[in-house]
């Protein structure tokens, strides 16, 4: 049975940083590019990030490009969302996701994609 954890969200003021992570069982980690979504209420699930395989190559929302970066630990099943000078307009439930592909190339974010996630953390960020 595949599992995806997240963890990390919480609280923080607007200009602070937060880390998120997301474990994943249950399936070959190494086929499966991994993405972070997020969706905030009233609003659909739009793509943050998401990263290839091997964690070689990357893709951003232009909402985050440069205050975020995704990364990936084939050897612990991890996968990580830096997250930095957040703004109130951040605050949403984000998501980890995987996909599997065993032809590789790029990661992509769209939602329909993905064929496992998680529960979802909440990050709120206060003005």
């Amino acid at each position: 049975q595949v599992q995806v954890v997240e963890s990390g969200g919480g609280l923080v003021q607007a200009g602070g940083s937060l880390r998120l992570s997301c474990i994943v069982s249950g399936l070959t980690f190494e086929d499966h590019h991994l993405a972070w979504f997020r969706q905030a209420p009233g609003k659909e699930r739009e793509g943050v990030a998401c990263t290839d395989r091997r964690g070689g190559s990357t893709r951003y929302a232009d909402s985050v490009r440069d205050r975020c970066t995704i990364s990936r630990d084939n050897t612990k099943n991890t996968l990580t969302l830096q997250m930095s000078s957040l703004q109130p307009e951040d605050t949403a439930t984000y998501y980890c996701a995987a996909q599997k592909n065993l032809a590789g190339g790029w990661c992509v974010l769209g939602r329909y994609e993905y064929d496992y996630w998680g529960q979802g953390t909440q990050v709120t960020v206060s003005s």
